[in-house]
């Protein structure tokens, strides 16, 4: 996936990528920029913050990066956010299976 940022501690750059980037996979071209990645829980709930004020529904998915990317190319009128589970603990401590999906409209699930 293009566009990959790295983190930066200390001045040095840290190769280890995060969100749909640290996947490895090669995905989908996101047409429609609605397809957020989440690399940390306050990042998420920002994320989330920042839909609620579009109000459009919103799909929050815990892995399985390719079939996500091509589900927010079918439907672009809708705001995807990819979170992976070992990024964002806080918010993913309850879920047990993977691929989890949450849907939202208004910030309620």
């Amino acid at each position: 996936m293009e566009g990959g940022s790295a983190a930066t501690t200390n001045g040095n750059e840290d190769s280890a990528k995060k969100g749909l980037d640290g996947t490895g996979l090669d995905l989908p071209l996101n047409r429609h920029g609605n397809l957020k990645s989440a690399s940390s829980d306050q990042s998420l709930k920002d994320i989330l913050l920042q839909i609620k004020s579009s109000k459009t529904p919103v799909s929050t998915q815990y892995p399985d990066p390719p079939s996500f990317c091509q589900l927010s190319n079918n439907f672009p009128k809708l705001s995807f956010i990819y979170a992976d589970i070992d990024e964002c603990p806080e918010t993913t401590q309850h879920i047990r299976y993977t691929p989890t999906f949450h849907f939202y409209q208004m910030v309620k699930r």
